[in-house]
């Protein structure tokens, strides 16, 4: 699967330099990647477009999964560090279109790549296992958060906090996967965002 990439490369002990040359090969991997998609990027299509010697690639990275895998963590970083109901704001409702157009920024940032995380994702165990990890960390902080308004007596009791955290993550990130990246974009952008603010609000059972 990797394009005869070395499984055997081991990553060096990094001095300033091998730290801007790690990041120059990160960067134009996922430049690559977005031109050319996951299966047909070869180490060589990285090295070449991050000018650095095709042998160097290996003091670095084991193989092209492995600074794919570097890539993408980056952009789960980016998408994810914000809590779908952050704890932070003037009211509920408020935090939660705060957090609706901060995700939608960071996805529309990342269109191109999550269209390649999409497709990686549907053969590759080590990429989905990460995955899971970041979105998990993301349900983790707004159960936490849904369950500080359900003490608080915002939100109803009766509602799974995890499984309403969960539903919700998704709508959101399915809505915007179809909106940026299958190219469903051509209505107004902020009917779509105002429309998944009134259900996750109407849904958590927050004031308006």
């Amino acid at each position: 699967m990797g394009g005869g990439d070395d499984p055997a490369g081991q990553q060096a002990p990094l001095t300033e330099r091998g730290a801007r040359t790690r990041e120059r090969l990160i960067v134009a991997a996922r430049e690559v990647f977005e031109e050319r998609g996951f299966p047909e990027t070869r180490v060589a299509h990285i090295t070449r477009h991050a000018n650095v010697a095709y042998g160097s690639f290996y003091t670095y990275f084991p193989s092209k999964e492995a600074v794919f895998l570097e890539v993408a963590d980056r952009l789960f970083e980016d998408m994810t560090h914000h809590d779908l109901v952050p704890a932070a704001g003037p009211s509920p409702s408020a935090r939660v279109r705060r957090a609706n157009r901060a995700y939608y920024e960071a996805y529309r940032r990342n269109a191109k790549m999550m269209a390649i995380i999409e497709q990686v994702a549907t053969f590759n165990e080590e990429f989905q296992e990460m995955r899971r990890k970041h979105r998990a960390a993301a349900w983790n902080r707004s159960v936490k958060a849904i369950e500080r308004w359900q003490r608080a007596g915002i939100v109803p009791s009766d509602l799974d906090a995890e499984m309403t955290s969960r539903a919700l993550a998704a709508m959101v990130d399915h809505s915007l996967y179809l909106w940026l990246v299958q190219g469903d974009d051509n209505a107004d952008t902020e009917r779509l965002l105002d429309t998944l603010d009134a259900v996750t609000v109407r849904a958590l059972g927050l004031p308006t």
